[in-house]
């Protein structure tokens, strides 16, 4: 068992089926996260365990507003199993796999106690960040029905914030926040540099608006 390319397609065959419905978390997705899980890996990683993880954390995906969206991490790692037995992974290392996808949800709220773990939790968050970030935080939000932002406020000066109506809100809710919430010192380098790039939009998005970025929306 090796981080063969022949392994990862036929990864990429399982899901793609699965993957179709959700432009935020497609097989594209899943690309994504393995590239940025191997460019945050160290030589002590075991890269078979990575890699199915990178590809089968989302097996389950429940809407962003699905009362049980905690669960479906769980239920992934749940549904991993059969499809890794047949893949040759060994039940020692299906247990890992299972510990890392259940440990990347934000709302499962599992602590990765594994290398690998804190890996992929990084790696997946990493696609929330920067440009690509920026794609993914619309489209969810066009999805879900929400507004771009509050036209009468739009960096909530005067108001609580409310990422449940307003896509532009999220990034002070969450995602400007997530450099510090990174577990590895190559996350949250790569973290650091995305951000920038959510900033530099963020400044040019409020001159076109006719409004101004406040100094606590940019992170320290």
């Amino acid at each position: 068992m090796d981080g063969s390319a022949d392994l990862r397609t036929r990864l990429r065959a399982v899901v793609a089926q699965r993957m179709e419905t959700d432009p935020a978390h497609d097989l594209a997705h899943l690309d994504r996260v393995w590239v940025n899980a191997q460019a945050i890996a160290d030589e002590q990683t075991d890269m078979p365990v990575l890699l199915a993880a990178s590809y089968l954390h989302d097996l389950v995906n429940l809407s962003k507003d699905a009362p049980d969206r905690h669960l479906a991490s769980r239920r992934s790692a749940e549904e991993s199993e059969p499809i890794l037995g047949k893949l040759g992974y060994d039940p020692a290392q299906i247990l890992a796999i299972q510990h890392a996808i259940e440990a990347h949800s934000f709302s499962a709220n599992i602590t990765p106690v594994s290398p690998e773990a804190c890996i992929l939790r990084d790696a997946d968050r990493l696609d929330a960040l920067g440009a690509i970030g920026i794609a993914r935080n619309f489209s969810v939000s066009g999805a879900l029905g929400r507004s771009l932002y509050d036209p009468a406020d739009p960096f909530a000066a005067k108001r609580p914030l409310d990422d449940l109506t307003y896509s532009l809100d999220h990034w002070k809710v969450k995602l400007l926040a997530l450099p510090s919430d990174m577990l590895t010192e190559g996350g949250r380098a790569v973290a650091q540099v995305r951000v920038q790039r959510m900033i530099r939009f963020l400044e040019e998005f409020s001159e076109e608006i006719g409004s101004v970025l406040p100094p606590d929306w940019v992170p320290g």
